[in-house]
This record gives C-alpha cells, structure tokens and sequence, in this order.
C-alpha cells in the first residue's frame, strides 16, 4: 500500500489540530490503495499545540510529530518534508492547513487524480465546484482573488487556476528534485515558487475543486503587504513571460535606434534599413530568449539545430506582423480612423489601436507559439 503523508504546519492551532487530525484519518476508508499518515510540524507554539498533538500519538499509530523552532510556513514545509524523506518515504505529500479551512474530505479526490497520472494536484478555490467564503471583506476577496491572477498572468500559464492555494498533493519526486533549492523562499510564496519549479520540470499539474472555509478559530498569520510585494519579485526574477515581455521591448528599441543609425548615420535607403534593423533585432531577441528568458527550456544542439529553430522563431515573428496588418484594418473598418487629444497632444486613434493589438493579442500569440515550436520539451 502507497503511503500519502499530509504535511501539517502549525502555530498556535491548539483550538483545530485535535479535530483536523481526527477528520484526515476519517478519510482512510475512501482513499483505496493508500495509507495516510499524517506529520504535524509545530513551530514551537506557546499555547500547547504540540501537547495536544502528543496524546493523539497514543490512538492514532501513524501521527508523527516534529518540533521546531518559528522560522515561517516555508520552512516549516522544508522540514517537515526532509523528515518524510529520511523517516517515512511517502509516494505523495500532502500540503494542508491547520485550521479547518481545507476540507479534509478533498483529500480521496486528489489522491485519486494522482493514480489517473497527475504528478501535482491543486486544491482550487477559482473553478468550477470551488469557492473562497462569502462572509469575507471585499479588501480580502480582493487580495486573494487579484494576488492569484497577477500570478497566474505573471506565468501567462493559464491551466493552472489557483496558484496560491496551499492545499496540494505533490509526488515525491518533485519534492526531492527540488527540495534542496525551495530552502531559499519563504513565506507564502513558497506555494507559488514549488509550483513554478514543478511546471519547469515538466510535472503533469491537475486541478480538483474545494471549498475553502473561513477560520473558526485562532489568527491568520498572512502578511498582505509582505506577500505582494514577494509575489512581485518572484515573478520579476522567474517569469518566462515577463522575461519575454522585456526582450520583446528591449529588441523594439533596439530595431528603432539601428533603424535611425542606418538611415542618418549611413544613408541607407530606408526599406533596406528596415530589413536589416528588424534583422538584428529578430537575431537578438532569439538569443536572448533562448539564454534568458527559456533558460530552463533552452535549445541544445549545433549549428544546424539553431538555424532551423531560428527560422521556425522568424516564420512565427511573420506571424506577428500579419495579426498587426490584418488587427488595424479591421480596427480602423469597425471603429473608425480619427484624432483625439490628449494633454494637448494631439494622437491618432490607429496608436491606441496598434497598442492594444500588440499587448492583448501579438504578445499572446508570439509567446504561445514561441513555446509550442521553438522552445518546447
């Protein structure tokens, strides 16, 4: 029988553990093929979680304890996996909060969609089945709901619905890949960074929905501010996407200023300055991608393997201009073409247009189809 060990952080859950433990080993009967075992982390609570956690050892058989000292969610996950590693080797780890807000009755469903081949499974509150409480302020509807899509965006990896949840099933061989590496984040954002990494290593990441509960008991140890300001930062230094953005905008002004030089500096004629500019612009963008922005993913081979994905990343950059020519026309048939001002500047509307073409639908398009035929597994 596959061993599932749910990982339990806590501090100051003495008014929960007793009952959240007890509903978890109530799901043995429905989790088929598996035995669940359950490891409370407690992060030296003064209020005698650990105590309380103690005496339940005496019934429950596969009850573990570690105790250590408050270093935050993020490590308490680190080691409470290193001891399921060394002590018990579960299959499937599972990440859970203390404090009734997870439905332990979620935890046969995820288990069953990793024997259907999932490698990572998330307890999502933003799908269909799913939900966040509806008693909760709009300031923190607002936070749990923007934070989640300034993520999910962030990534630009959509399948994915709820990235901050901390209620997954992960098997063990993610957790001993990436172990090692997730010791440097803290917080919340540990969530969001173990999930980054499992995408990149190619995990099969599944969604299961669940209800998520309004604490009953104790305090919410989140940190807003603190959070936002981490999720940002993460995403700067991880996000393909955003990495990609950047090298979009970066090759724009690149082909701009080769443009100017040729034709002022040179006496280029200017298709011919064109050409070239936006050539050196399309070879630069290509090679900062490959080394920057999909350095998990990057292209391996000779000369030879660089030509043919170069050419697919030019065909693909055609493609791009097309959505442009074809994007303005429609724009300018069915909204019209005229002139409005703006802080006493006067702008045609084709601008706008051309902007929201390139944000809402080339960028889409380029960074999709970038990663479905140049830079794939």
């Amino acid at each position: 029988m596959k061993k599932a060990l749910v990982v339990l952080p806590t501090y100051n859950e003495s008014g929960t553990i007793e009952k959240v433990i007890t509903e978890i080993f109530e799901q043995q009967e429905k989790a088929n093929n598996w035995l669940i075992e359950i490891l409370v982390v407690d992060s030296s609570s003064p209020d005698k979680t650990a105590e309380i956690v103690q005496k339940l050892q005496k019934k429950y058989s596969h009850l573990y304890l570690l105790l250590t000292k408050k270093e935050g969610l993020g490590k308490a996950y680190i080691r409470g996996f290193n001891y399921g590693l060394e002590k018990i080797q579960p299959a499937v780890y599972l990440e859970m909060d203390s404090d009734l807000q997870h439905n332990a009755k979620d935890i046969p469903k995820m288990l069953q969609k990793i024997e259907q081949g999932a490698d990572f499974v998330i307890g999502a509150r933003y799908i269909k089945g799913g939900s966040i409480p509806d008693d909760w302020g709009i300031h923190r509807k607002l936070f749990s709901v923007l934070g989640n899509q300034i993520v999910r965006f962030g990534f630009m990896y959509l399948k994915v619905h709820d990235w901050t949840d901390g209620y997954r099933a992960i098997k063990s061989w993610i957790v001993k890949k990436h172990l090692q590496e997730m010791e440097k984040y803290k917080g919340y954002v540990f969530q969001i960074a173990f999930l980054d990494k499992a995408i990149k290593s190619g995990a099969n990441v599944q969604e299961v929905p669940t209800r998520f509960a309004e604490r009953k008991k104790g305090v919410s140890k989140i940190d807003s501010a603190g959070f936002i300001i981490d999720i940002f930062k993460y995403l700067f230094q991880n996000s393909s996407f955003i990495k990609f953005v950047i090298v979009g905008g970066t090759g724009f002004l690149v082909d701009v200023i080769l443009f100017y030089v040729f034709i002022s500096s040179f006496k280029f004629q200017k298709a011919l300055a064109s050409l070239l500019s936006g050539l050196f612009s399309t070879g630069g963008n290509y090679f900062l991608n490959n080394f920057w922005s999909f350095k998990h993913k990057q292209i391996q081979g000779g000369l030879l393997t660089h030509f043919f994905k170069f050419f697919t990343f030019v065909l693909i950059s055609l493609g791009n201009l097309a959505i442009q020519y074809f994007g303005m026309l429609l724009c300018l048939k069915f909204f019209g073409d005229y002139f409005f001002s703006l802080f006493n500047f006067s702008f045609n509307i084709a601008l706008i247009y051309k902007v929201l073409l390139i944000f809402f639908l080339v960028i889409p398009y380029s960074y999709f189809m970038y990663n479905r035929f140049v830079w794939k597994k």
